[in-house]
């Protein structure tokens, strides 16, 4: 990541989801893999979402004005949406009817989400950035996410100071939870990888 622009960052964030949701489409029939390809990507979007709300937005409001405010506004309506959604794949059994319709609804709103960011938002909030502003940045949205939590959290508040706040409370409970999660294994991951090298 080092010296990537923060439009890198996030477009690396986004195909990632994107290759999660394929592995996850992939493992079809098999429920142990489906759960482990699901809570990855969960894992995922969870931290990338509040990534975003705590540094990308505020840099938006900051440097666009009042377009900036209304972009970053929508923005979190949206990750809301996303957010509600994936708190009820929670409640749903890998490998049933309801959990696929709930995935591809997500993954459905998810890419025109992922797509204005990339075409309308970041290329608005680079030039204001600047180079380095825009790798500082980057290097910042990827700290964060080291930090927050990887589970989602509707009712929490979407805006710092007080998202920061909730976030690192947070944060500890769901890395616990994940400690008893089923993630995608070392294997799996390096079949995946593999398979997007070709």
């Amino acid at each position: 990541m080092a010296g990537k622009t923060l439009t890198a960052a996030i477009k690396d964030d986004h195909q990632e989801m994107y290759d999660y949701y394929d592995a996850y489409k992939k493992a079809s029939g098999d429920t142990d893999a489906h759960e482990r390809w699901a809570r990855q990507l969960t894992w995922e979007v969870a931290r990338h979402a509040v990534g975003e709300e705590i540094v990308v937005y505020p840099l938006m409001e900051k440097h666009l004005g009042a377009k900036g405010i209304e972009l970053a506004d929508h923005d979190r309506a949206e990750h809301q949406r996303v957010k509600e959604d994936l708190y009820h794949l929670e409640s749903l059994t890998a490998g049933t009817e309801d959990y696929d319709k709930t995935m591809k609804k997500i993954m459905e709103h998810l890419r025109p989400h992922n797509d204005d960011e990339e075409q309308t938002d970041l290329p608005m909030l680079e030039p204001a950035l600047g180079e380095e502003g825009s790798k500082a940045a980057a290097a910042e949205f990827k700290r964060t996410k080291k930090f927050v939590p990887t589970r989602t959290h509707p009712s929490a508040p979407n805006k710092p100071p007080f998202e920061t706040f909730a976030a690192f409370l947070a944060a500890p409970v769901d890395k616990l939870k994940d400690e008893f999660a089923k993630f995608p294994t070392d294997e799996m991951k390096e079949e995946l990888k593999e398979e997007l090298q070709h």
